[in-house]
């Protein structure tokens, strides 16, 4: 991937945002919690009944999810999309969606956990800015406890830089200052995807961000060991980790952070511990990935984020 990533439309108030459910299916209670949020931030969700289907472990079959992903992304009174949750599923509507055709019309796209198959095609496919934020139900449905209104809204919404993105317990496990692109997402799905046709493929100067939650330390080792040695971190300057909650071991002995840093001790560029994104104890704050970012990790470690969104 060259050259710089396109980025959508900042939504403007009264904005429409289409809700789809590309993966698992969801607890319709929280749905309507997570829509009357977007409304409460002065946004229109838009949907359609497909929505609510049922296949099985996923969201309704395939073409049924890759459809109405294809039909709202091409609406043109549509301008963003959101997913309702992650769960899993979106891996299997990548082979039905066409890059070409959703590059011609640049629209922001948010979710995490699985969808970060989707985040990762936009990007890497696509050439479009996507953001790694809550998804409707879970995050959006909970409110403020859940998820950090002001780097979604900033994120989104605003042409200006987001600027700073630093949070309380963010450490530095390598310092150093770095400035790249930011990638990434979930590490499951990411290292799930090594070797097939919709794979990370990072930038020369890309800033690497992983989360993930519940998978115990020999699994993340295994998991960022499987990416290492796939050849995607060979560009990375620089690496964001989550909090990585409920991966620690009951015994305390082994934890998230010991692993991770175990499997990385050959990594050069600095790495930071605890940013608040994507699986987390608390509010999630969104991340918009394909733009620049400096890395600073030492003794106020922190994140300087470009702007994602464009009037």
């Amino acid at each position: 991937m060259t050259g710089d990533l396109r980025k959508p439309p900042a939504l403007a108030p009264g904005a429409r945002i289409a809700v789809v459910s590309p993966a698992s299916p969801f607890d319709v209670s929280e749905f309507d919690d997570g829509i009357g949020e977007l409304r409460a931030l002065g946004y229109e969700p838009v949907w359609d009944e497909r929505v609510f289907a049922r296949c099985g472990f996923v969201s309704g079959d395939a073409l049924l999810r890759a459809s109405a992903f294809d039909e709202a992304w091409q609406r043109p009174d549509v301008h963003a999309l959101i997913a309702v949750r992650g769960g899993y599923g979106s891996v299997q509507i990548l082979p039905l969606l066409d890059p070409a055709r959703l590059a011609t019309h640049p629209r922001a796209f948010v979710g995490y956990s699985d969808l970060t198959s989707v985040l990762t095609f936009l990007i890497c496919q696509c050439g479009i800015v996507a953001f790694h934020g809550p998804s409707v139900a879970g995050r959006l449905g909970r409110g403020v406890d859940a998820y950090d209104r002001d780097s979604f809204l900033a994120s989104l919404s605003d042409p200006r830089p987001l600027g700073e993105m630093t949070a309380a317990g963010l450490q530095a496990m390598r310092p150093g200052d770095a400035r790249g692109r930011l990638m990434g997402g979930t590490l499951t799905q990411l290292a799930a995807a090594a070797g097939t046709p919709y794979a990370l493929a990072p930038w020369d100067d890309t800033i690497l961000v992983l989360e993930d939650v519940a998978e115990r330390p020999y699994r993340l080792d295994r998991m960022l060991t499987q990416l290492r040695l796939s050849g995607a971190l060979t560009h990375v300057r620089g690496i964001v980790l989550g909090t990585f909650p409920r991966c620690d071991e009951a015994n305390g002995v082994l934890t998230a952070q010991s692993a991770l840093a175990d499997a990385l001790a050959d990594f050069r560029g600095p790495i930071v511990f605890g940013f608040p994104t994507g699986h987390v104890d608390g509010p999630a704050m969104t991340v918009p990935l394909g733009v620049s970012a400096r890395l600073v990790a030492g003794e106020s470690s922190r994140l300087i984020i470009e702007e994602a969104a464009v009037e």
